[in-house]
């Protein structure tokens, strides 16, 4: 993905699940090619210390890393995030959005009985997590005009889209739907 960007020309990304994974590793490319990053991602005490690795990573590169530990899917941190973000850019130069979430729940759509099996709230959550978000941050950058023309949406899928795993369900609608997304 990075190497069929070419050269950078803008001077951010906006990586959604910044702190580990491919996120991460996007990000730190980025940075070598002197892109700024912005970065979105949720750790709880245990796993922030890498975040903080990343975040500095990237600054030793000689570009800004602006990162935010918050619910990717909340809609008021979604603007929070935004609103920062356009006090540090200029209109257009969010180059990419690269959304890397990997949060889910990971249950039977249909088990043995009601215990065993994906419930409506699990299921929404997922959802919104892990496909819905791309149209909300999407939608956030377009109408403010961060990202202009030439930019790019790029989002991680899993081959759990299209195969059956066990209790996988709901990640696979999820990515299959992130999927369908990205087509339109």
């Amino acid at each position: 993905m990075v190497a069929a960007m070419g050269a950078v020309r803008a001077k951010w990304a906006l990586i959604l699940g910044a702190s580990s994974g491919f996120g991460a590793a996007t990000a730190l490319e980025l940075a070598r090619k002197g892109m700024n990053i912005c970065g979105v991602h949720l750790d709880r005490r245990s796993t922030a210390d890498n975040a903080e690795r990343v975040r500095s990573s990237i600054e030793n590169e000689g570009v800004e890393a602006l990162f935010f530990n918050v619910n990717a899917a909340d809609a008021g941190r979604r603007s929070e995030v935004v609103e920062a973000l356009s006090r540090r850019c200029d209109p257009g130069d969010v180059g990419l959005l690269l959304h890397s979430l990997a949060f889910g729940s990971l249950v039977a759509l249909v088990g043995d009985g009601e215990k065993d099996s994906v419930r409506p709230a699990q299921l929404a959550m997922t959802l919104d997590v892990m496909a819905n978000s791309l149209v909300y941050w999407s939608q956030e950058l377009l109408w403010r005009g961060l990202m202009g023309e030439g930019g790019r949406i790029v989002a991680m899928t899993s081959a759990g889209s299209a195969r059956a795993m066990e209790s996988y369900g709901p990640v696979s609608a999820a990515k299959a739907a992130l999927e369908a997304y990205v087509r339109q």
